[in-house]
């Protein structure tokens, strides 16, 4: 059984350096995966001409296996649950995106809130940058510190969704 929760927020707002910063504190001593959603299907995974790039382009599922990783490379959609399923057992898995999933959701803001990521989400993580009260960023929402990986990984402890 793991902790699972969400993080959601606009582009550039951080999400991808809070979660890599938790992974590395949690790593070390838990299992950890992570789930990103590329809705704009524009991450780059593989090199040009090498044989993994050279194998998915011929419209095969290919799996990478060395005796560091397991990189899968897929052509169909898979859900979240496939997803956890292949993960098999995990301490900790953390999504990033996927705003529509029942999952326990931090959204992150810097620089300015946008309220419809809201009734997605149970806390927030902001730096400096942002004026929770100017923004009226409503009391319900638990508040973190976008700088303090710590206190996100206390919160996750107590709130994340156990499957």
């Amino acid at each position: 059984m793991g902790k699972v929760v969400a993080f959601t927020g606009p582009s550039g707002s951080g999400k991808t350096t809070l979660i890599e910063k938790i992974a590395q504190i949690l790593a070390p001593n838990n299992r950890v995966s992570i789930v990103k959603n590329d809705p704009g299907d524009k991450a780059q995974f593989d090199v040009a001409g090498k044989d993994s790039h050279r194998f998915f382009h011929t419209g095969a599922e290919v799996a990478v296996i060395s005796p560091m990783r397991t990189t899968l490379f897929s052509h169909r959609t898979r859900s979240v649950d496939e997803v956890i399923d292949l993960f098999g057992e995990f301490d900790y898995l953390l999504v990033e995106g996927l705003k529509n999933l029942p999952l326990p959701r931090i959204a992150i803001f810097r620089g300015e809130i946008q309220p419809d990521y809201f009734p997605y989400s149970q806390a927030i993580a902001t730096d400096e940058s942002v004026d929770l009260e100017a923004a009226g960023t409503p009391r319900t929402l638990d508040r973190l510190d976008l700088n303090n990986p710590q206190m996100v990984i206390e919160w996750i402890n107590r709130y994340a969704k156990e499957v």
